[in-house]
């Protein structure tokens, strides 16, 4: 009888340690951030038509949810305004828009030895919207939204500060076709590519 309630009594107490981890576990899960990026494109030609984005600055807020310690999952918006400098046969076409992006991803962390290192890859598929600014000097008659899909990747690595605080470095690559703003005389049909690094902070709950 007394091994029977040391043995019970051991079951139980793995039990509660056991629930304390995941619970612990549960509490780092899930991810709310807030970055300062840089929106850097790289220049393409096509169709006749040579193009230019001004380089500029946004930023990006997300929510990160992870499975366990090597995988999870991102959704993300940003938001940045730029200038596509379009030169054809016919002169140069500038168009003013502001940018914004929602992208979903997945997440592979690399869990370190170090309490307070946390670096990770990612990679999905998104959405950039092109929004004429209609400003002077930037817009061009018959010029309208447009959204492109885009491909993301990148990685990163957050430094914890505290239990529920990390700082955030990251870069992120996007892989699109280019916007024409359905003027067809602006259509380059080219795939670009834009350089997004960042630096914010996250939340852990």
């Amino acid at each position: 009888m007394r091994r029977g309630i040391l043995v019970s009594g051991f079951l139980t107490v793995l039990v509660l340690v056991a629930s304390a981890a995941t619970a612990q576990e549960d509490e780092q899960r899930h991810e709310v951030s807030a970055q300062g990026i840089g929106f850097f494109t790289k220049d393409s030609q096509g169709n006749g038509v040579s193009q230019h984005s001004t380089d500029t600055g946004g930023l990006l807020v997300g929510y990160r949810f992870y499975f366990n310690r090597w995988l999870g999952a991102d959704a993300s918006y940003g938001y940045a305004r730029n200038t596509q400098q379009n030169t054809t046969a016919d002169g140069d076409f500038n168009v003013q828009s502001n940018i914004h992006q929602a992208t979903g991803a997945l997440v592979l962390g690399v869990p370190l030895s170090s309490a307070r290192l946390r670096p990770y890859g990612l990679a999905g598929v998104g959405a950039l919207t092109f929004d004429p600014t209609g400003n002077s000097g930037g817009f061009v008659p018959g010029a309208s939204s447009q959204t492109k899909t885009a491909f993301v990747y990148g990685g990163g690595v957050d430094f914890r500060i505290s239990h529920f605080i990390s700082l955030r470095a990251e870069y992120r690559g996007l892989v699109y076709k280019r916007p024409y703003f359905d003027i067809r005389s602006l259509d380059s049909d080219a795939t670009t590519h834009t350089a997004q690094p960042s630096a914010g902070i996250v939340f852990r709950f």
